[in-house]
């Protein structure tokens, strides 16, 4: 298989002459940078002023960001790495990027564990009526909810993890936690890890078919690409069993919202837990925010302690492998492209 330039030009030693760093680091933290980046020339400067920016990506061959990619990068003259600190590279995944050769890379996993525990928020407060049971301890209703006495736990159920990165990895191990069988499903071929009790993988030819009829619980963690775009749509949700639950920490159109809705309503499914919509913030007018079998968040999760730190030592690992020319961490390449819907 042909590798694409920027592939190639990630497993190039490169020396660092100018490093332009934006990310909101303090003093010390940007100290540490500039030591590892040495004896290049670094200069940080706001993410906020575009003149400072301007000036350094003339001469800049590093930058080290805290957003996405525009235009001033891609068409910077010397520039042929950018990390952005941040997990969704979405934005930056353009044709343009691979065209010019740019190394682009991410801070996804810094915040895997939280993600993780958040869709098992959606999964428990789903599957324990959580709605209803707050509603009726405001009313102080005792055992109010009819038949609730023959709900099942997550115990002895499947859970269905559809992205198998970092935060797929943490989604795995605590349904192994809370006695699940696991179903994973990835782009790339994985030897069967830890944690999972079947495997599948789209570039061995698998279909994604067994984990959406089997599953009683599906997590979406997978990254949102042209092949991702409106992966589950009215076909999937009529596969997908009528007591089942669908949770997305991915990215809203990984989900045909459409589609969700009339599965929501027609009770296709049992319910979902979404902190993540196709356009951000959710409009007032959605059906989705008054939807009885559906709990949202803001997309917004609860973080870490060591997020930040984290994030550092991700930039440091991959300093040392750009300069020893080894495959840097969270990469983008062509397969990750996406291209904006109308």
């Amino acid at each position: 298989m042909n590798q694409s330039v920027a592939e190639v030009n990630a497993l190039k030693g490169r020396e660092m002459q100018s490093v332009l760093a934006t990310v909101p680091y303090n003093s010390e933290e940007l100290a540490e940078l500039s030591a590892a980046v040495a004896p290049a020339r670094f200069t940080h400067c706001a993410a906020t002023d575009a003149d400072a920016i301007s000036v350094a990506l003339r001469d800049a061959d590093v930058a080290i960001i805290a957003g996405d990619l525009d235009e001033r990068f891609i068409l910077a003259p010397k520039l042929k790495w950018v990390h952005c600190d941040h997990s969704g590279l979405t934005k930056s995944a353009r044709p343009e990027v691979f065209e010019k050769g740019l190394i682009v890379t991410g801070s996804a996993g810094r915040s895997a564990a939280a993600l993780a525990q958040h869709a098992f928020y959606f999964a428990l407060a789903l599957t324990y009526d959580a709605k209803q049971l707050i509603a009726k301890q405001a009313e102080h209703a005792w055992r109010a909810i009819p038949g609730y006495e023959n709900k099942l736990g997550l115990a002895g159920k499947t859970l269905g993890i559809v992205g198998y990165g970092q935060t797929g990895i943490e989604m795995a191990a605590l349904g192994k936690a809370f006695q699940m069988r696991v179903i994973a499903y990835n782009r790339s071929v994985i030897e069967e890890p830890a944690n999972v009790d079947m495997m599948l993988c789209s570039e061995r030819g698998d279909s994604i078919d067994q984990l959406i009829e089997q599953s009683d619980v599906i997590m979406l963690a997978t990254q949102l690409t042209d092949v991702t775009y409106h992966m589950f749509s009215a076909a999937q949700f009529a596969k997908m069993k009528s007591s089942s639950y669908i949770i997305n920490m991915a990215r809203g159109p990984v989900i045909d919202e459409l589609a969700l809705i009339a599965a929501l309503e027609s009770g296709e499914i049992a319910g979902a837990g979404l902190d993540v919509f196709t356009k951000e913030p959710l409009p007032a007018d959605s059906p989705l925010w008054d939807q009885t079998n559906v709990l949202l968040t803001p997309h917004m999760t609860p973080g870490l302690p060591d997020k930040r730190r984290r994030s550092i030592n991700m930039i440091l690992d991959n300093i040392s492998r750009y300069r020893e020319g080894r495959p840097l961490l969270n990469a983008l390449s062509q397969k990750d492209v996406f291209t904006p819907k109308a």
